[in-house]
């Protein structure tokens, strides 16, 4: 069982380490390895061309020192204008090998991330909050992205000439080649001072931001509530206070980036000063020539620029590697297998499957009392069960549990044989639909919309589907039938069409067991006795569990159970528990009352 099931798991998504992303993008190389090589050998091949014609300089100032003739020095300039265009060229595909390799690893990291996500446990969604979910597969992505695009070519590119430039100094005097490496100790000390300060840094400016667009989806999603209640100010400083926190940590990292740019030109100063005075003692010593002398303090001045382009990017590279932990951390969020064996032949066409609760107790982390407390029930193959209750009884939760979303610190979920914890989210699905009143239409053709549950299923399974919820009529009166665009942009649809949709959904998604979660509820009373009858209609086969809002639908199931306060507290048919005379007796006639009344 994971740290999520247990109730301890961290209130947002887990970040990787450094070694972590660096072995994810590791393995994601060696899956193209082709590609891979060409970016090496084109970066290896540019770096050493762009470094050539400072060699023959040096040639030329030796042939000038010697007298050599004319002829020798337009052969050198032939050279150094042939080195530079190949250098270009190679320059240029290594950008484009590089951006193209990138593409390929941000596809993947994005494709992996998303999945990651939407495979996560409802229950971890939301208590992390869909800020950190949304600014990992939005923002970070966006960051490494922009990383991708410009920050690694750079730092790649300008690696290899850093080495290859390194390389050239010891090849002209091993002494020269220790002069230049004087200033690495510098270098050394730089990144020293800054690596541990920037990456927990950038760790918190991605965390704050994460925070900041949690507090506004917060305020959006319930805006209606916000007007009501004149809580418009609330939230206007709440959104901002996490705005300036996200400002002064943004003015932090550039103040430390600056001060790391000090710590590096003193470095680069420090190694200029070696060479020249090594260069010219060695002269001196007639230990190496003119020529060399003056490749040297070139060859070294030549690595300013490919490291101010590293220092100049750090910034973007740092940033983009918080973004890639993040992501690869989202990533082994998912790791953990669990067993699924047996749920890819629990389907509707193999019969109805009996659902037994036995013991259970659960309690939301941070709780100081179970929502449910040692609840035994039982729906026979094919049977149908509502739950009533006052709000707060644990309805909706044991309704989640028995499709199997979260897991019960106590007891057990069974459909047939089958203990839903030992299946993730998408084993249990293959078991269990569930349907609440937070119905959504995707925007887009309706049969791509009904396709989300059969992707496999044909025009007329939708239009079965479709009839069998009583949604035949309308959807052959649209303009396009099955190819209108319904959603945002599309055709309107009013509450009890869209409830229709969700249900012919429910239909075409052929589990063996359903739940409705006051599914009905948002229609309004307009259309509820139509999809009273559509509910009945989608479920007929099936074990079915109901979460009454209308006690109407609580007559038709074939058994109720009633909660309060976490237990089951009577069960039995309509007429039993209405000739009891208790708690659900007195929902009846104060639900019948209100209904005449009205």
């Amino acid at each position: 069982m994971s740290s999520t099931d247990t109730g301890v798991a961290s209130a947002v998504l887990r970040t990787a380490t450094g070694r972590e992303a660096t072995r994810w993008v590791a393995a994601h190389c060696r899956d193209a390895p082709w590609l891979t090589a060409a970016t090496v050998l084109t970066t290896v091949a540019g770096a050493a061309l762009q470094v050539l014609p400072v060699f023959l300089l040096g040639q030329v100032v030796d042939g000038v020192v010697a007298g050599e003739p004319h002829s020798i020095l337009v052969t050198i300039g032939v050279l150094m204008v042939t080195a530079a265009l190949l250098g270009a060229a190679a320059a240029a595909a290594s950008a484009y090998l590089i951006g193209r390799l990138g593409a390929e690893l941000l596809a993947r990291l994005r494709e992996g991330a998303v999945r990651a996500v939407l495979g996560l446990p409802s229950a971890r969604i939301e208590q992390v909050g869909r800020g950190d979910v949304l600014s990992r597969v939005g923002d970070d992505v966006a960051v490494v992205s922009r990383g991708i695009r410009a920050a690694v070519p750079t730092v790649f590119s300008a690696g290899v000439l850093v080495v290859i430039a390194t390389a050239g100094m010891f090849g002209l005097d091993w002494r020269l080649g220790l002069a230049g490496a004087g200033a690495l100790p510098a270098y050394a000390l730089a990144l020293r001072w800054y690596l541990p300060r920037s990456a927990p840094l950038y760790r918190r400016q991605r965390e704050a931001q994460a925070d900041r667009a949690q507090a506004l989806i917060s305020g959006l999603n319930g805006i209606g509530t916000v007007r009501a209640y004149r809580l418009e100010q609330v939230f206007r400083e709440k959104v901002a206070a996490e705005s300036w926190r996200v400002r002064e940590l943004g003015i932090e990292v550039f103040r430390l980036f600056g001060r790391f740019v000090g710590r590096e030109n003193r470095a680069e100063f420090i190694g200029l000063v070696l060479i020249i005075v090594v260069g010219y003692v060695l002269l001196e010593a007639g230990a190496v020539s003119l020529g060399e002398a003056a490749v040297a303090p070139l060859l070294f001045h030549r690595l300013f620029t490919p490291l101010g382009a590293i220092m100049f990017t750090f910034d973007e590279a740092q940033k983009s590697g918080a973004s890639l932990t993040r992501l690869v951390g989202v990533l082994g969020e998912a790791t953990e297998e669990r067993l699924v064996g047996g749920a890819a032949v629990a389907r509707a066409d193999s019969g109805p499957y009996p659902v037994t609760v036995a013991g259970l107790t659960f309690s939301y982390p941070g709780s100081e009392r179970p929502v449910l407390d040692d609840v035994d029930l039982v729906i026979p193959a094919g049977g149908s069960l509502a739950l009533v209750g006052a709000t707060g009884a644990g309805k909706s939760t044991l309704a989640a549990l028995i499709a199997g979303i979260g897991t019960p610190q106590a007891g057990s979920v069974r459909i047939g044989s089958t203990d839903l914890a030992d299946l993730d989210e998408a084993g249990a699905r293959v078991l269990t639909s569930i349907l609440t009143q937070e119905t959504h239409v995707f925007s887009g053709p309706l049969a791509d919309d009904l396709r989300l549950a059969a992707p496999e299923a044909t025009d007329a399974e939708l239009m079965d589907a479709l009839r069998t919820v009583g949604a035949g009529t309308w959807v052959e009166t649209l303009p396009d039938g099955l190819d209108t665009v319904v959603g945002e942009g599309g055709e309107r649809l009013d509450g009890t069409k869209v409830a229709q949709i969700a249900l012919a959904r429910l239909v075409l998604g052929r589990a063996p067991v359903v739940v409705l979660d006051e599914s009905t509820a948002e229609a309004g009373s307009q259309g509820a006795a139509e999809l009273e009858r559509a509910v009945l209609a989608a479920c007929r086969g099936r074990t079915s569990l109901f979460v009454a809002h209308r006690l109407t639908q609580a007559m038709a199931a074939d058994r109720i159970a009633v909660l309060d306060a976490g237990r089951v507290v009577e069960q039995g048919t309509h007429e039993e528990l209405v000739a009891l005379g208790d708690r659900y007796a007195r929902l009846w006639r104060a639900w019948r009352d209100g209904s005449q009344g009205s």
